[in-house]
């Protein structure tokens, strides 16, 4: 009965749901204006039927019911008690579940966290996400229902959860990811309201961004964290591989941190209004596309859920209605929102409007190079392989210029932007950041006989540094003229850690590419291999059984000048239901170095394909990662002063 209970429960949040959508309409026919206090309850009522189902589903996995279709696909007796947790969400139909449970969590926090804004504007606002939620209900129960029976008789045992997905990160990277992917619905939902009202309220932006800078640290978080399980789990020794859902996932957030910037200078300025709607609407939009990619069947990768062209069409088509007529609003009523004109000459607000069209770019060719080779092969014009040599082309100009212009804009004003006053005060700052460049790179190059001189390394650290150092002169002048005042704003302190993260990201990205060694070769117990002056000693190899798995581990002493540098230990794994068999990499860490081990095929009794690697700063890709996060979060606790008794409107 708890699969039945599940199913009912998602057709209670879908009655709600359709109330929810109905109520602005209901109050304006009956002229009855009290009935949009109905939505907030109605909202709380959608988090308890979905949340409610999660959990019927989630005791389904507990207690091993293997009649329900989806369980037994991907779920075993065997199976650990966290992983059959975690495999709620581990294919199509569970991860679907957890779409909608998070965005009834965003309905029910917007219904009850919007103090700031009218009860009608809210209400308008929350029958937006209640046409999203209803859009994907019905995707859920018409086409990938997970409380679906085995019947008549249900198999004595799962076929097992994917390999892959045996691991921690399947535990928080997929619902920190949702919560980023599913959050941009709020400012979407946002947008689409005012546009509706058509009246540009400066309160309202200031409710809003707080929700822009949650979502986009979520999806941060989310992406940071998929990396790091890549680098670790799938023994590739890479970080990112340009996946088509890998860049589904970049391009909502390179468009959210364009809204993010954009909806700084309307709350700010007044400016940029409708661009910011735009940018609003287009963030989600991508969410919605990345959601179609990885569920429609179309594309071939890890990270694809499901083949079912039905579930393609009926994906398809909440796309085009939910962007379309998004999209046809706008263009119908965005002129409505007058804005302020931009400030002139070169003001923090040009150097922010200046990175938009930046990162709205790249996304563009990232689109680009993502669906071509995805529509060639659909209208069997070919097939063709777009790869990282396409995306590092435009990626890495465009983002040393993203950073130049950062430093530029942190080192402006609002008002009455001075090119010669802007430029006094980075020139300190860009002179020692192409000296510190300099000094590393040539320093590096005569202490290491491991590492030759690097072009890639240099810019990498003039940026990083370019970066960190203009920010340095911000704060400096700022506690000169603010006597600490400044130490106070959140945003300002939000803004200076994620854009410190995004420097020591830069920082890990170029030099782990510019200083990393690798050797693929063949190793048996007892014989040594040197790579970049590390020395490994294949001691042995051991057997040993897991809780539904057998493994065999690679014993690997390591060692630098005869001084010993721990043991590292790779696995391969066969698993039990299925046999398929994984790689587990064996990596030992420091802040600033990894020496990774990855075990690959038996090429005969006693030889084995053995990857060596050694990688200087990698690790800081993963915590400038956490600290772009960290500091959307904090950005999002400043203290707004909105007056509440100027909203009757």
């Amino acid at each position: 009965m708890i699969a039945e209970i599940g199913q009912l429960s998602l057709i209670l949040a879908l009655c709600t749901c359709a109330l929810m959508l109905f109520i602005p309409i209901l109050s304006i026919q009956f002229q009855n204006e009290s009935w949009l206090r109905l939505s907030a309850p109605l909202a709380l009522n959608q988090l308890f039927f979905a949340c409610f189902s999660f959990v019927c589903l989630s005791l389904c996995f507990v207690f091993d019911d293997f009649s329900v279709k989806y369980v037994a696909q991907n779920s075993n007796s065997l199976l650990p008690l966290i992983y059959k947790v975690s495999a709620v969400w581990g294919a199509h139909e569970g991860s679907l579940l957890l779409w909608i449970f998070v965005l009834s969590g965003w309905t029910a926090a917007v219904a009850f966290l919007g103090a700031n804004i009218t009860v009608k504007f809210r209400s308008h606002v929350l029958s937006v996400l209640a046409a999203v939620s209803i859009s994907f209900l019905l995707f859920l129960i018409l086409t990938s229902n997970p409380f679906d029976r085995i019947l008549p008789i249900a198999p004595e045992d799962g076929g097992d959860l994917n390999p892959l997905l045996q691991d921690f990160g399947l535990i928080v990277h997929p619902p920190l990811l949702y919560m980023g992917y599913v959050g941009l619905a709020v400012p979407f939902a946002f947008a689409v309201a005012l546009l509706f009202s058509e009246r540009y309220e400066k309160v309202k932006m200031s409710w809003c961004r707080p929700w822009i800078n949650v979502s986009w640290a979520f999806l941060t978080a989310g992406i940071t964290l998929g990396s790091w399980w890549a680098y670790y789990e799938l023994g590739w020794g890479g970080w990112w591989f340009w996946d088509p859902v890998e860049n589904a996932s970049l391009m909502p957030w390179l468009v959210a941190t364009a809204l993010m910037h954009s909806a700084s200078v309307s709350e700010k300025k007044g400016t940029v209004v409708s661009w910011t709607i735009l940018l609003a609407i287009l963030a989600f939009s991508l969410s919605l596309l990345g959601t179609f990619l990885v569920r429609s069947g179309i594309l071939t990768s890890v990270h694809a859920f499901a083949s079912d062209p039905e579930r393609g069409i009926f994906l398809l088509i909440i796309f085009i209605v939910l962007v379309g007529s998004s999209l046809f609003l706008f263009a119908l009523k965005g002129h409505h929102l007058v804005s302020k004109p931009a400030s002139k000459g070169w003001t923090r607000e040009f150097f922010i409007i200046m990175n938009n069209m930046l990162l709205v770019s790249i996304t563009t060719i990232i689109l680009i190079g993502t669906l071509y080779p995805l529509l060639s092969d659909i209208l069997n014009l070919g097939k063709i392989s777009v790869g990282p040599p396409y995306f590092d082309f435009f990626f890495v100009p465009t983002t040393i210029a993203i950073a130049v212009f950062m430093g530029m804009s942190v080192s402006s004003r609002w008002n009455n932007g001075n090119f010669d006053e802007s430029l006094q005060r980075v020139v300190l700052p860009g002179f020692a950041s192409i000296a510190l460049g300099l000094v590393t790179v040539v320093v590096i190059d005569f202490t290491s006989s491991s590492y030759d001189f690097s072009w890639q390394a240099l810019i990498t650290i003039m940026v990083a540094s370019w970066i960190v150092l203009t920010l340095c002169e911000d704060i400096v002048a700022k506690i000169r003229s603010d006597k600490l005042k400044i130490l106070k704003n959140k945003s300002y302190l939000g803004m200076t850690l994620a854009h410190t993260g995004l420097a020591l990201l830069i920082l890990g990205v170029g030099l782990s590419n510019s200083y990393s060694v690798q050797s693929d070769l063949l190793m048996s117990p007892g014989k040594r291999a040197n790579v970049a002056g590390y020395d490994f000693l294949f001691k042995e190899l051991i057997k040993s059984d897991g809780p539904n798995y057998q493994s065999r581990k690679g014993i690997f002493e390591v060692s630098y000048n005869d001084r010993d540098q721990g043991v590292l230990i790779p696995e391969k794994r066969s698993y039990f239901s299925g046999r398929d068999i994984m790689t587990e990499a064996g990596i030992r860490t420091n802040i600033l170095k990894d020496i990774y081990v990855s075990l690959g095929e038996s090429v005969d009794s006693d030889s084995w394909s053995v990857r060596l690697y050694v990688k200087p700063m990698v690790r800081f890709i993963w915590i400038g990662g956490f600290l772009i996060a960290c500091g959307g979060i904090l950005a999002s606790l400043n203290r707004r002063n909105v007056k509440v008794s100027s909203l009757n409107s």
